[in-house]
């Protein structure tokens, strides 16, 4: 499924969203396309789990730019747990999980991320 950069920004409000991407820039020994879990639920990255478990803390400084004039969203990535910005053209929602109740969130964290080896991540990541 694709969406337009407000459509994404929505959808990443009250969900954690599985999303394949083209990398903006290319990485040597890495393929060009990128898969990512991300969010923007501020209640779920503010919560004391959030915040202990993703290492969050919210951006300090504003952007220098308007992504939006570029069509990138920017959104905060899970695995690497640091804000990404996103090509919204190049970009496939794969999943999207919701986050409402914070429980679902969870329940698909502990059983499907959590165990995940460092290997297993780069593995997800890079297909």
């Amino acid at each position: 499924m694709h969406l337009s950069a407000t459509g994404l920004m929505q959808l990443l409000q009250k969900n954690v969203v599985e999303l394949r991407f083209r990398r903006r820039h290319p990485k040597h020994g890495f393929k060009d396309l990128r898969r990512m879990l991300c969010t923007n639920d501020s209640t779920l990255l503010n919560s004391p789990a959030g915040k202990h478990i993703f290492h969050y803390e919210p951006p300090t400084h504003s952007r220098k730019y308007n992504p939006l004039a570029k069509n990138l969203v920017m959104t905060f990535d899970v695995f690497m747990q640091q804000y990404r910005m996103v090509n919204v053209q190049s970009c496939d929602i794969i999943a999207v999980i919701s986050t409402d109740p914070p429980d679902k969130w969870w329940e698909y964290f502990n059983k499907r991320v959590l165990s995940m080896s460092a290997g297993q991540k780069l593995i997800f990541m890079n297909n």
